[in-house]
């Protein structure tokens, strides 16, 4: 059986993952859900100096310290741009990096230069006038740009929302060019409703020739649709998996 490494983003936390995490556990998969320094579990170490080099450490020494080999690395959305300089550093220890509703980023490039302009713009705005000048607040103002309608689903991910740093989205990554050229690339999109965004990023990888795949749901696919995302997950770590479909 495979080895995940699933990967939250931005305001979340290994929480996240916990339905994901036990159906592929269940099914025999080894899983490693890491939360990311300064959120969920972790929020109490939450300061200015919280950033991509931090996060891009976070996940370099799990793969290090646990010596985890042919990992499948699954990054959703602002964990995306973390999959160049972690593929760069991991030394050979990666089978594949899976892209879920994720962002791209590429060298010299930061979250909020991928970004939208109006939308970084709102993000440096909040952070300036709710922030501190150095975070970006939770709300649930994100569940509504996220998709999660549900009620029951809102009650349970809004008080678990973290601020979020701001340096995360502006200090670029930093890794060479071919870092990911030998990793197997996957990106998975989310349709109902898509999040417009992240479009730029599905056409690239549809160009590219990586492999593609969607999920009927909102930007938190582990949340909004834990056993599809699992099983999609299950299919693409398969040695039989065909190759990419619209």
């Amino acid at each position: 059986m495979a080895t995940f490494v699933l990967v939250h983003g931005a305001m979340h936390g290994a929480w996240c993952w916990r339905d994901v995490r036990d159906r592929l556990s269940d099914a025999g998969h080894r899983v490693f859900t890491p939360t990311l320094t300064g959120q969920g579990d972790r929020r109490q170490a939450l300061t200015p100096e919280v950033g991509v080099e931090t996060h891009v450490c976070d996940l370099t020494d799990l793969l290090w310290f646990e010596d985890l080999r042919g990992v499948h690395l699954v990054l959703h959305s602002y964990s995306g741009i973390l999959a160049g300089p972690v593929a760069q550093r991991a030394d050979g220890r990666l089978a594949s990096v899976v892209f879920l509703a994720a962002f791209l980023a590429d060298p010299g490039q930061s979250l909020l230069d991928v970004q939208p302009p109006h939308v970084a713009a709102r993000y440096l705005e909040t952070a300036s006038a709710e922030g501190d000048g150095w975070r970006l607040p939770a709300s649930a103002d994100f569940l509504d740009q996220w998709g999660v309608t549900d009620p029951a689903l809102r009650r349970w991910v809004g008080p678990r929302l973290t601020d979020f740093p701001l340096r995360c989205q502006t200090e670029a990554v930093d890794y060479r060019a071919d870092a990911l050229d030998s990793v197997r690339k996957v990106y998975i999109r989310h349709t109902s409703p898509a999040l417009n965004s992240l479009t730029p990023f599905h056409r690239r990888a549809r160009i590219s020739g990586w492999e593609t795949y969607d999920l009927c749901c909102g930007h938190d696919t582990m949340l909004a649709v834990p056993n599809e995302t699992a099983d999609l997950l299950h299919r693409i770590s398969a040695p039989e998996t065909g190759r990419p479909r619209a």
